[in-house]
């Protein structure tokens, strides 16, 4: 897979913590995902576990997130 090639986790229909849950088990393995959520209180959660992580966090367009682990340094 190409480093720039970002995951596809899809959590459309789960309630949190599941889009948290799912995407934190695809970053074991991935440099960078794309979560597609749509639980209103997904956004936060996602946004925090990647401050914890020391993962970037980006909204994207509609109900997807971006999740990348920086490792410039």
């Amino acid at each position: 897979m190409p480093a720039n090639s970002a995951v596809l986790v899809n959590a459309r229909g789960m309630k949190c913590p599941w889009p948290a849950l799912r995407a934190a088990r695809a970053m074991r393995s991935a440099g960078a995902i794309i979560v597609e959520a749509d639980d209103p209180v997904a956004p936060g959660e996602l946004e925090a576990l990647a401050r914890q992580q020391g993962w970037a966090f980006e909204a994207m367009d509609g109900n997807r997130f971006s999740l990348r682990q920086d490792r410039a340094g």
